[in-house]
């Protein structure tokens, strides 16, 4: 985690010392953000806040003090937009932890997180299989949750020869599945679709309540 800026390195800390049983670590938060702006349907922003939370948080932001809900909300909303930014450019930079010991990319846990939001609309995500372009990238994303999840049906043979391609193979995919999006949206409305970004009037996605201007904007 040393090699990434302090800005992410104080919110894999954050992450760490929420109150909850097994907190996200930065690493499947990434993951969990780029499968938010990919996504087939729009997720609130107080919805996904609540998986960060943890169930044992009820949806309440588990800090005592309001300013480092704010800062907490703001870190993670502005990663979810630069990551949308890099997915507009065609660079996606997911962040990946490495083995301390082999320094082998952990890619499986970027792909938990990222499954963790294609949970919160499987429906919409089956729905994509109906599009022909979508089938290949969509076959593929299963393939690297189900061998990250150690639930394949590949041999051994198959799973380390996948490992091998495992990180190229996921940004590949999350950027066709990002294409397919904008080729959707192209079609829908006659532009790209815009990140989801929290209006001042809307509800702070830090799960207060309150508008966004009078808590973390």
């Amino acid at each position: 985690m040393s090699r990434y800026p302090s800005r992410f390195r104080r919110l894999d800390d954050a992450l760490a010392d929420l109150p909850v049983e097994e907190p996200m670590l930065l690493t499947e938060l990434d993951g969990f953000l780029t499968g938010l702006v990919i996504g087939p349907e729009a997720v609130p922003a107080t919805e996904w806040m609540a998986v960060i939370w943890g169930e044992e948080a009820e949806g309440v932001p588990p800090f005592e003090d309001r300013l480092d809900v704010q800062w907490f909300a703001t870190a993670v909303t502005a990663r979810h937009e630069e990551i949308a930014r890099d997915l507009a450019r065609g660079k996606l930079q997911p962040i990946f932890d490495a083995d301390p010991r082999s320094g082998d990319v952990l890619w499986d846990y970027w792909i938990d997180g990222f499954a963790e939001a294609v949970a919160l609309r499987s429906k919409a995500w089956h729905a994509l299989a109906d599009d022909v372009q979508m089938a290949d990238p969509l076959a593929r994303l299963a393939t690297l949750i189900a061998i990250a999840r150690e639930e394949s049906d590949l041999d051994s043979v198959e799973i380390n020869a996948f490992q091998d391609r495992a990180v190229a193979e996921l940004t590949g995919v999350v950027q066709q599945l990002y294409a397919g999006r904008v080729r959707s949206a192209d079609a829908r409305t006659g532009g790209a679709p815009a990140p989801t970004k929290v209006g001042r009037n809307d509800p702070c996605p830090c799960g207060s309540g309150k508008k966004h201007k009078r808590c973390c904007g």
